[in-house]
């Protein structure tokens, strides 16, 4: 991608855990790091269990910060600060409608998981909950990136 890309990979790939935790918090924001980049760095030299459980915590942490910034509800904010397109925001909260805090499981989703938490906030969904599904869309799709791992790894 670039060389500050390869620098702030290696930055959080030398943390270690906390350095996977920190790429997926920043990931699971609005900040454009390559949180997989680093979980495939780091798992031929840490444990896979820590390794998906930091990245999906700090992913889920990352992804309430978006959610909580949709609590304090200026779309103009969003779209200034957040990046995240009328559209986009749009197109989320017509989804989301009537369906509840379980759809932040789709939270992982690329592109569209940052306007699925942004549009979860603004519509007041049960944070925990939001929280919770969140989560384990996280981690399912961390153990999927690691089983594909494994299989390149086998082959």
């Amino acid at each position: 991608m670039g060389e500050w890309f390869d620098a702030i990979v290696e930055f959080f790939v030398a943390w270690g855990y906390p350095g996977m935790f920190l790429a997926a918090a920043a990931a699971g924001s609005i900040i454009p790091i390559g949180s997989e980049v680093v979980l495939v760095l780091l798992l031929p030299k840490l444990n896979p269990f820590w390794l998906i459980l930091c990245a999906s915590l700090g992913n889920t942490l990352g992804g309430m910060t978006c959610f909580w910034l949709g609590w304090l509800g200026k779309r103009e904010w969003i779209h200034k600060y957040l990046g995240v397109s009328q559209e986009k925001l749009d197109k989320a909260t017509r989804f989301l409608s009537g369906r509840g805090a379980a759809m932040a499981f789709f939270s992982f989703m690329p592109y569209i998981g940052e306007a699925i938490a942004v549009a979860l906030g603004l519509m007041r969904s049960n944070q925990w909950l939001s929280a919770g599904a969140m989560f384990v869309g996280k981690v399912i799709r961390y153990v999927v990136i690691y089983l594909g791992w494994l299989g390149v790894i086998n082959l």
